[in-house]
């Protein structure tokens, strides 16, 4: 046994119930610092944790490819299910607020409008919602490896972008078959997902954090996604349903609020993107940005404070 260790044990041998060593004898704490020892869970500084993360990447990777080949292993339809549950959630609503209340009455191309959105908000949905089951879904995992903790919220960020990009291709055919035509704004579309993505992963290491001690969470999620999905214009026009076409309902601020909505700003963004007949709103790039650089550095701060407490009880 090495020095230092023995002094330990002789000190941990030794030392009374009261956690106080016997006189003459150095405590705990100065002994272990006099040798460089320190705890092994003790959270490390930030530039230290981001070195971590880094240098575990092919885990991250691997681990949230892994995860998508395993999600719908035992279906029929496989991977394919990724693209046609928001393209079956797209045509319910369709039936229901087109069709039934009238809402493609107000908007030119309600097809591409819908199926856009339903797209943009199922990425983020599913980011947050694998966000906040990271930490309380993988208790063993967490146990028994040592890793940087924030890997875990941003795998599965990465898994649902992978599943995105399988999405997109087909979101593209399906915005082309409306007859929207194929214009140089496309080519800002990979900058759009990646403030999305930037955004979604602040939010799921959040939600990864509360929910890591809030084991009710996963019961109120569902609620609060229908909730943010109702106020997000998936399915109708917030300047239309909130100002109205002659200016006769609300004021414009309230619209411009209800659009600092993340979810709403990134759907206005990609219909601004993909689609000549949307009316675009040049600020709607700021409140983006904004989301995506605050949820990010806020996130992963909120996140890393609480590195020590994961996995513990």
């Amino acid at each position: 046994m090495s020095q230092p260790e023995s002094a330990i044990a002789d000190a941990q041998a030794g030392g009374p119930k009261n956690g106080n060593p016997p006189e003459g004898q150095e405590p705990l704490a100065k002994l272990a610092a006099r040798y460089g020892l320190r705890r092994a869970i003790a959270r490390p500084s930030l530039p230290v944790y981001l070195r971590q993360l880094w240098e575990r990447r092919h885990f991250i990777t691997t681990y949230a490819t892994s995860r998508n080949v395993s999600k719908y292993s035992n279906s029929a339809l496989g991977q394919l299910w990724q693209v046609v549950t928001p393209l079956l959630n797209a045509a319910i609503y369709f039936l229901m607020f087109g069709l039934i209340l009238g809402a493609n009455k107000d908007i030119e191309n309600y097809p591409a409008f819908l199926i856009t959105g339903m797209f943009v908000f199922t990425y983020t949905q599913r980011s947050v919602s694998g966000g906040a089951r990271a930490i309380s879904g993988n208790l063993s995992l967490i146990r028994a490896l040592h890793f940087p903790r924030a890997a875990l919220p941003l795998a599965y960020t990465i898994q649902e972008f992978q599943q995105l990009l399988i999405s997109m291709g087909v979101l593209f055919g399906l915005v082309l078959l409306t007859k929207e035509p194929l214009t140089l704004y496309w080519l800002l579309i990979p900058v759009a997902l990646a403030l999305q993505t930037m955004f979604n992963i602040g939010a799921s290491l959040v939600l990864a954090r509360v929910g890591a001690t809030a084991r009710d969470l996963n019961q109120l999620l569902p609620f609060i996604m229908r909730t943010w999905l109702y106020a997000s214009g998936v399915f109708f026009s917030i300047e239309d349903k909130v100002v109205g076409p002659d200016g006769a309902g609300l004021p414009q601020w309230v619209a411009d609020v209800m659009y600092f909505n993340p979810a709403a700003a990134y759907i206005e963004l990609m219909r601004d993107l993909l689609m000549q007949t949307h009316e675009p709103r040049p600020y709607i790039w700021g409140v983006c940005v904004f989301w995506a650089v605050f949820a990010l550095l806020g996130g992963f701060w909120y996140f890393w404070r609480a590195e020590e407490k994961y996995g513990r009880g």
